[in-house]
């Protein structure tokens, strides 16, 4: 971005630029299984978007650069990679993703229409000639030998000695593919792959993906009528999905399929290949009410049942799991006296009130994850075969990390200052992986509280996090729904909401019933009611925090938010116009058959069935209702949450003549990244505010 087009920097302006403060800092870590590297990306400085390869040498606590593309010009991606990117909401060009064998000897990277190897161990990297199209997914076998990648919806296997490039597997109709997961795996239940080598490097498992019974949507670019819509398959709630199965492929081309009850289960969540147990998926029913956990003869082809859960709300998914401890023992999580807990063979080896959130890797002889005791932090934790429990990290914060051998690497976001990750031997500090992120211009402040009958946790901001002398307008600035809690003791995560608060606003952030870190039974007290419980919370905690605070005027209250959060903000002004004086809603869904079948059908049901539910959700019913100021905004590329969604409010609200703005995003997804679109969009949404609470513009 040049001088011309960002002048003189504004808070706005350097976290659009900065992409909300991320480039320039370490990310997607990993350590070799020796622990002797650990490899990770990062751009060269706090505003360069072009992802960069490094390693850093545990011995000698050195970092060097091992890849870095000179890129000019716009980059040239495939369709498929685009969507990988978007279900990532990547924000990189250059190298965005890398794959490495067990040692972290070799990477496969993808460049556009272009396959790199990458040298680990002594840097640089070298371009290989796939004989197919642009690579997606490049993969190495465990042991670097081969690339597996998929082009043009065909799974392939290149030899990297010789530069044999095979075909395993492909469909004759373009709306099937082998090797990438499909729409709701990707976006719903975090499964962003469609293949899996074997632990010895000798097969593959994947995925084929029919999407010939999805529905087709189109997405229009209405700034260029000569440009035809782009046809995509949306599978909306209460239609159908992609037909999804599995079969076993060897190197000489030999091929098994995979047997199980696709009627009953026609989810595949997980699939799972290590050293220390068989092929192992996670196959889920269609309401998420029912699972199975099978083990696999590769083969043959058959499924062995090894245990079936059910839940009268639904299952929750979480990632890293099942695997196996060398021993043999199956690593999973269980809900059981309302706490998330880890099992070893269905024995829980985690405490009651410990809420594991994630696994992140499975060793021979423990498990490492992540958990809160309290849902405003998330720590690392460590428990052994013999189920003594460890905690890894204490400053508050958010973390995670990742291991090899005797090494850890840490993430941290820290209560105060920016992310930062480092790096230990045997507990012992090795060294810090050097980021060349931007400070930021501001310092949130946030105050957290507990708020109402049901301790609703609650963050409030202030202008400069002074303690005002008068009355001043509030902001509910919330997320509030399922899978992303915001009241998190991370002070990078604030730094958006302080800014508001610094143009005369008291900010107020809630976590109200669905968030996570409160355990399985809060998560699901949003089942069948997506909306009134949660605006509810929302209510609740605003009145709890002004009892506390009496300089909140609750007679000029408003609210923002984006995607659920912009769900929120809608009916928040349309349901509650007598606490919200006016709101901002960014890309909400607005009728539950318009989004997607595995979201919606979690905690709504099927349309033709829960009806009452649907209705509840649906706010274009509302329309004639809305007597405050409402600005609605969605990015008119927006493949997750369409923008239909707006539009159909917006026809709504105009056939009851109710008042309202629109601002449409050309070219713009589910999550705006361009520098000039999101720095305006701070600048918009604040003098709209301040219009609609009668605010004068500030000197």
């Amino acid at each position: 971005m040049t001088d011309a087009q960002f002048p003189a920097d504004t808070f706005p302006r350097q976290q659009a630029r900065t992409r909300h403060y991320s480039l320039g800092r370490p990310r997607s870590i990993s350590v070799a299984d020796d622990g002797s590297r650990v490899a990770f990306l990062r751009s060269r400085s706090g505003d360069d978007p072009v992802g960069i390869l490094w390693v850093f040498d545990v011995d000698s606590a050195q970092e060097r650069l091992v890849f870095g593309p000179e890129m000019e010009g716009e980059e040239r991606i495939s369709d498929e990679e685009r969507d990988r990117r978007e279900r990532l909401r990547e924000t990189l060009t250059g190298v965005t993703a890398y794959a490495a064998d067990r040692a972290l000897r070799v990477a496969a990277v993808a460049i556009g229409d272009r396959l790199f190897l990458a040298d680990l161990v002594q840097g640089g990297a070298r371009e290989l000639q796939p004989a197919a199209g642009p690579p997606v997914d490049p993969r190495p076998d465990p042991t670097g030998g081969r690339i597996a990648y998929v082009a043009d919806g065909a799974l392939r296997v290149l030899d990297v000695s010789n530069g044999d490039d095979r075909e395993l597997a492909s469909d004759d109709d373009p709306d099937v593919s082998w090797g990438l997961p499909e729409f709701i795996a990707a976006e719903e239940m975090e499964r962003r792959r469609g293949y899996w080598w074997s632990p010895g490097g000798d097969r593959i498992a994947a995925a084929r993906v029919d999407d010939r019974p999805v529905r087709v949507w189109h997405i229009a670019a209405p700034i260029d009528p000569e440009a035809e819509p782009r046809a995509v398959r949306y599978p909306a709630a209460g239609t159908d999905n992609a037909i999804v199965t599995l079969s076993v492929f060897d190197m000489e081309g030999g091929r098994v399929d995979v047997g199980w009850d696709v009627e009953a289960f026609p989810y595949l969540v997980t699939v799972v290949w290590s050293a220390n147990g068989p092929l192992t998926l996670v196959v889920e029913s269609r309401d998420q009410k029912t699972w199975q956990i099978l083990s696999v003869d590769a083969a043959t082809g058959h499924a062995t049942l090894v245990r079936q859960d059910h839940d009268d709300r639904w299952l929750h998914i979480l990632l890293g799991v099942p695997g196996y401890l060398a021993d043999g023992r199956l690593v999973r999580t269980l809900d059981s006296e309302d706490t998330r807990r880890l099992t070893f063979d269905d024995v829980p080896v985690t405490p009651v009130g410990l809420q594991v959130e994630e696994v992140l890797e499975i060793g021979d002889d423990h498990v490492l994850f992540r958990a809160t005791e309290d849902p405003t932090e998330l720590h690392v934790w460590r428990v052994d075969a013999q189920g003594t429990l460890t905690r890894i990290t204490e400053e508050p914060g958010v973390h995670a990390a990742t291991e090899g051998g005797d090494v850890l690497a840490v993430s941290s976001a820290p209560a105060t200052g920016l992310p930062v990750a480092r790096v230990f031997r045997d507990r012992a500090e090795v060294g810090t992986l050097g980021s060349f992120a931007e400070e930021p211009l501001l310092v949130a402040k946030p105050r957290f509280s507990l708020g109402g009958g049901r301790e609703l946790r609650t963050a409030l901001m202030t202008p400069g996090g002074t303690e005002p002398e008068g009355p001043i307008p509030v902001l509910l600035d919330p997320y509030g729904g399922p899978h992303f809690a915001r009241v998190m003791r991370s002070g990078a995560g604030f730094l958006e909401s302080q800014w508001f608060a610094d143009q005369g606003f008291a900010v107020l952030v809630i976590d109200g019933r669905g968030t996570p870190g409160r355990g399985p039974g809060w998560e699901r007290e949003v089942y069948r009611d997506l909306a009134d419980s949660v605006l509810q919370d929302q209510v609740d905690g605003l009145h709890a925090a002004a009892e506390a605070h009496p300089f909140l005027d609750l007679e000029r209250v408003a609210i923002r938010g984006w995607s659920f959060g912009g769900f929120l903000a809608a009916m928040a002004v349309l349901r509650r116009p007598d606490v919200f004086r006016a709101a901002v809603s960014g890309a909400p869904v607005t009728d539950g058959e318009l989004y997607d079948t595995h979201y919606t059908e979690r905690y709504l049901g099927m349309p033709d069935a829960d009806l009452e539910a649907y209705a509840r959700y649906r706010l274009l019913d509302d329309a004639p209702n809305l007597r405050r100021p409402l600005l609605l905004i969605h990015g008119l590329a927006d493949d997750n949450v369409y923008v239909a969604n707006t539009l159909r409010l917006s026809k709504a609200l105009m056939e009851a003549g109710r008042l309202h703005s629109v601002i449409p995003l050309s070219g713009v997804t589910h999550a705006p990244s361009r520098p000039e679109v999101a720095e305006n969009l701070l600048l918009v949404q604040v003098r709209f505010l301040r219009d609609a609470l009668g605010l004068p513009d500030p000197a």
